[in-house]
């Protein structure tokens, strides 16, 4: 039997049980078809998808999946908080591997996203929530192009 490793949030290597169990621990029921995607994202450390480009990785892998399906698991992975969700407009969306509080570039030439170095921005003076609310977090997109 061969065993898969992949990286996850924490760096941590885990194979294909410790996969499930993550899925589990995360309230997720470890399908197939998520289990599938959860090893395309994860085996290749942190990185930025769209749906798109995992459903492109997914048919290259001989996966049988739908767009609408691979849209879904990746709300789903976002909401059990095992992946994080990055809106750049109204129409594009990226899922980051990467949990944990950080800040991006937007390479507008070629539409990828790209992690800042960590510590580079500090935000100050931020207004207070409204009442009955809190920032659950602070996302800044640094949109930027080629100077040609």
């Amino acid at each position: 039997m061969t065993i898969v490793q992949f990286h996850m949030d924490d760096q941590q290597v885990v194979d294909n049980s410790q996969l499930a169990q993550k899925l589990r621990n995360a309230g997720l029921r470890p399908t197939r078809q998520r289990t599938a995607l959860a090893e395309l994202l994860f085996k290749k450390g942190d990185r930025h998808v769209s749906a798109e480009c995992l459903f492109e990785d997914a048919k290259k892998a001989q996966i049988v999946i739908s767009l609408a399906t691979v849209y879904n698991t990746l709300n789903q992975f976002s909401e059990a908080g095992l992946l994080r969700t990055i809106s750049i407009d109204s129409t594009r969306v990226y899922f980051d591997t990467k949990t944990g509080d950080h800040h991006h570039f937007f390479l507008e030439d070629s539409e990828q996203l790209v992690d800042m170095p960590e510590g580079c921005v500090r935000v100050e003076n931020l207004p207070d929530a409204p009442p009955g609310t809190e920032v659950s977090r602070v996302d800044v997109i640094v949109r930027v192009r080629s100077t040609k």
